[in-house]
């Protein structure tokens, strides 16, 4: 059964912890190119494209051209590079926004990570495994009637056995869903059936969540008959597919996935402490919590791991390597981690509980200027930054900046409770859902406020309760927002976890307005001050691996190797990588919002 949970912002996110999630789809997931209404397709194009190459920079010109965006898609399509290509052609749509052959192939990219994600995620496999086909169409029937109940907007039972049908297509095509549940059935017996799947569902009635049901058990019954596939195995991919082209932020959530999202949730989580992305081969470390047991390690941001526990991520995917890090507290994973450069060195690291910094920067600039940045909303935030206002003050802090860019949202309490913090009143923000338990306004308090001048600093990936935040203080003119126009996230999930099957469900329960009535969701919040975007030279072609070494020298015996030799010989070897936003490039957003916050100071003080 699921339980609810109440709502959290929870924004997309091109990292996070561990695993990258999809980013903006619309609505309907084609059956075909060029379907016509009134037959049933041939079959789905569900498969990847097979174009060649890809530019050695995947740029998104003011300039765009569809059939030049479609060709680079396309081409990360073929080196299933789906995170790439879903973010290629989310940016392109904020330039193309109608074009429809853009959006079909970004949901047919959403669909294709969906699976790998699910399938590079042990809890998910374990709970495939373990489920019989009663409990996988009792945990059906208890997500659709979460839709039923919850979802911001009235479900299409139709539309939802497309989904379930597409999605189970695009798994047919998949390596790891093959090798777990078909690894004997002849791939033209499997190529067959899956291009005549659709075909089960195309046209069928389908008004209720009985006949869904039905649906989704003839699909399941076919599917073991012709191709001997597990109904548990089809089932979960309705199960999935129900919920993942709903619109972006909806999903499934494994077991591993729920637990990692509460330990976020909570500011708190057992693992290495590093920040991840995860794509295709490659597996960068994009953050290192200070103190964690990867600080300790010496791993820095930019650093790449090469293998993990003997297996190289060539071999196993950058997902399931990253799933490969969790494990049971105190104990270790070996490593072999390289730079970029020449070299790599094996090491091993424990796993404890790590405590995840929402204010990862809390400090004074300029002399007279307090500058905090948030990372993203937990339950944490608002302690942390009250303590670091109360430093700051403490020091003679004049004037205020809060850094809020790349910070992907989180809990809407604390947005809220941290808007309160400097409006004396008024309304914070409003939600909206299908629902009428989810409508609420949410409103300030004049006790505990701060007066001190504020900006605001935003960009592109500043999302959902950063964008609460920000909205809100720029409808009360109560401070300078600065950077670029936000995500435009408009909307609020809720959480309802599963007592078995899968770990939970994530779904879009209701949409939120500033305190004006502004929606944001694909609009974002537009800065009093804008300041350009730095131009993106990072390639997109994946980092050359380097062959992992099979010993290293220990500190203790130069002559000797051993493998996994002490952390203190080995660290000198792992340089900070070579990135093309360097420590030394100018921050032009940070520059312009101190410079407005000293002038506001200045002004106060005469």
């Amino acid at each position: 059964m699921l339980h609810h949970l109440r709502p959290l912002i929870y924004a997309a996110s091109c990292c996070l912890a561990w695993m990258c999630s999809g980013w903006a789809l619309s609505q309907n997931l084609p059956t075909s190119d060029a379907l016509p209404a009134s037959s049933p397709p041939a079959s789905n194009p569900l498969a990847p494209s097979s174009q060649a190459t890809v530019p050695a920079m995947a740029e998104t010109p003011a300039s765009l051209q569809p059939e030049e965006v479609l060709r680079v898609g396309k081409a990360l399509e073929q080196q299933r590079r789906w995170q790439e290509a879903i973010q290629h052609y989310e940016k392109s749509l904020k330039l193309l926004p109608l074009n429809k052959q853009i959006t079909e192939r970004m949901q047919i990219s959403r669909v294709h990570l969906d699976v790998t994600r699910r399938y590079a995620d042990r809890s998910f496999i374990e709970s495939v495994e373990r489920s019989t086909s009663a409990q996988s169409i009792e945990v059906y029937q208890d997500v659709v009637s979460k839709l039923e109940t919850y979802y911001v907007d009235s479900i299409d039972y139709y539309k939802l056995a497309l989904y379930g049908t597409a999605f189970l297509e695009v798994a047919l095509t998949e390596r790891e869903f093959i090798q777990k549940h078909l690894s004997k059935t002849p791939a033209a017996s499997i190529e067959n059936f899956r291009r005549n799947v659709h075909r089960l569902v195309f046209g069928k009635k389908v008004g209720n969540a009985n006949e869904l049901k039905n649906l989704a058990l003839l699909v399941a019954s076919e599917a073991q008959e012709q191709i001997g596939l597990m109904p548990t195995a089809t089932l979960f991919e309705f199960i999935s597919g129900s919920v993942g082209l709903l619109d972006p932020y909806s999903s499934i959530l494994t077991p591993g996935e729920y637990r990692e999202i509460m330990s976020q949730i909570e500011g708190n989580l057992i693992g290495l402490g590093v920040e991840l992305w995860a794509e295709g081969n490659e597996l960068r470390i994009v953050d290192v919590f200070k103190g964690s047991p990867a600080a300790q390690a010496g791993l820095l941001p930019g650093h790449y791991i090469l293998e993990v526990d003997g297996q190289t991520i060539v071999s196993i995917g950058a997902k399931r390597a990253a799933d490969m890090l969790r494990g049971p507290e105190n104990s270790s994973v070996k490593l072999v981690i390289s730079s970029g450069g020449d070299q790599s060195v094996a090491i091993d690291v424990v796993r404890r509980r790590v405590e995840i910094p929402s204010v990862s920067s809390a400090e004074m600039r300029n002399g007279q200027i307090g500058y905090i940045r948030i990372t993203n909303f937990q339950k944490t935030t608002v302690n942390e930054v009250s303590r670091a206002l109360f430093d700051l003050s403490s020091q003679g802090m004049k004037s205020l900046v809060i850094d809020l860019r790349r910070n992907p949202g989180g809990l809407l309490e604390s947005a809220v409770e941290l808007a309160d913090y400097f409006i004396v009143r008024g309304g914070i923000v409003s939600t909206r859902g299908r629902n009428t338990s989810e409508n609420r306004n949410y409103t300030a308090h004049a006790a505990g406020t701060w007066d001190m001048p504020l900006v605001v600093l935003i960009d592109a990936e500043s999302a959902s309760a950063s964008e609460i935040f920000a909205g809100a203080i720029r409808d009360h003119d109560r401070g300078y927002i600065v950077g670029q126009i936000s995500y435009g996230k408009g909307s609020v999930q809720g959480v309802f976890p599963s007592e078995r099957g899968i770990g939970g469900l994530r779904l879009t329960v209701s949409r939120f307005y500033s305190p004006s009535g502004t929606a944001i969701s694909q609009r974002g919040i537009t800065p009093h001050v804008m300041v350009p975007e730095e131009p993106d030279t990072t390639p997109t072609t994946l980092v050359a691996l380097k062959p992992p070494v099979e010993s290293v020298p220990s500190q203790g015996s130069p002559g000797s190797t051993e493998t996994g030799a002490n952390l203190t010989a080995q660290r000198p070897v792992l340089q900070p990588a070579s990135e093309p936003a360097a420590a030394g490039k100018p921050d032009r957003v940070l520059e312009k919002g101190l410079e407005i916050a000293g002038q506001i100071a200045a002004g106060r003080a005469r």
